[in-house]
């Protein structure tokens, strides 16, 4: 049997269609979600994303603002235009593009945006009320993978997970997300020994590792939900994942694809929480 392919793209796009809906009864009562993106120097891959926040801001009906720095924007430049955006009232959400210029440190200035607003949910504050579960703003791409397992009509709740990757973007928020979700998480990275063994005990399997088609067959449970976040580029041209897909489509008994997967959720998530922090900015 081959595996249910979790249709990343049709899901993030119901998501939007239900952020539209919203978006438009919040403006006949006079609320615009607003979110401004804040892009230094021409790194090309960050304007394409940059540009593609920028489409689909306009297609819910939020205020956009794009600004675009040159390449030597000094660090009190930016922090001065995070702090103006902190004040900005037609602002409910801050995104500031990473990577930055290396002259730039990148903690100071996600720790410089209002909590409310930290719309990547990547600020110390944000963390810290994910890790004990008080409400806040979720990181885009680990919310937006719980989301799609919940779509797909999986409850994590007492299933093990398996979260392959430590990185403070994907791998310990997803976790902590899948214990807030009543399952029992286990923590794989380039240090755990029985790695295969370990993976392999998993009911719903997450690779964040950036390597790719690293994970293969082996290391999945036959009938195990199987979720992609690696997008890697091959000498051929074409993106792939860390998982082998082709390996693992007659094993596992749902997974993402590469591309099409976890990609188009995590934009729709931020959208998610650009409209959440304009309803709690209004009350609503």
């Amino acid at each position: 049997m081959s595996a249910k392919v979790i249709d990343g793209k049709r899901i993030a796009q119901e998501i939007r269609e239900e952020i539209r809906l919203e978006t438009a009864r919040l403006k006949e009562r006079g609320i615009v979600p607003g979110l401004a993106v804040v892009l230094v120097g021409g790194d090309p891959a960050s304007a394409v994303y940059v540009g593609s926040k920028e489409k689909t801001c306009k297609e819910m009906g939020f205020h956009s603002e794009v600004h675009r720095l040159p390449e030597e924007t000094t660090e009190e430049q930016l922090l001065a235009l995070v702090s103006d955006l902190n004040r900005n009232e037609a602002v409910h959400g801050i995104l500031v593009q990473l990577p930055l210029p290396k002259h730039i440190h990148e903690k100071a200035v996600i720790d410089a945006i209002a909590v409310e607003k930290d719309v990547d949910g990547f600020s110390p504050q944000s963390t810290g009320n994910l890790v004990i579960g008080d409400e806040s703003l979720l990181p885009c791409t680990p919310a937006g993978i719980i989301e799609l397992i919940r779509r797909a009509g999986v409850d994590p709740a007492g299933k093990h997970a398996v979260v392959i990757g430590r990185s403070n973007i994907v791998g310990k928020p997803v976790a902590m997300l899948l214990l807030r979700e009543n399952a029992t998480v286990t923590i794989c990275h380039s240090r755990t020994d029985n790695m295969e063994a370990i993976a392999s005990q998993a009911d719903i399997l997450v690779v964040a590792i950036g390597k790719p088609k690293a994970i293969g067959r082996r290391y999945v449970k036959p009938g195990a939900v199987v979720i992609d976040v690696g997008v890697n580029r091959l000498e051929t041209g074409k993106l792939a994942g860390d998982v082998d897909y082709d390996d693992c489509l007659d094993v596992a008994g749902a997974i993402t694809p590469v591309p099409g997967g976890v990609g188009p959720m995590t934009i729709a998530m931020l959208m998610q929480n650009t409209l959440k922090a304009a309803k709690r900015k209004a009350g609503v």
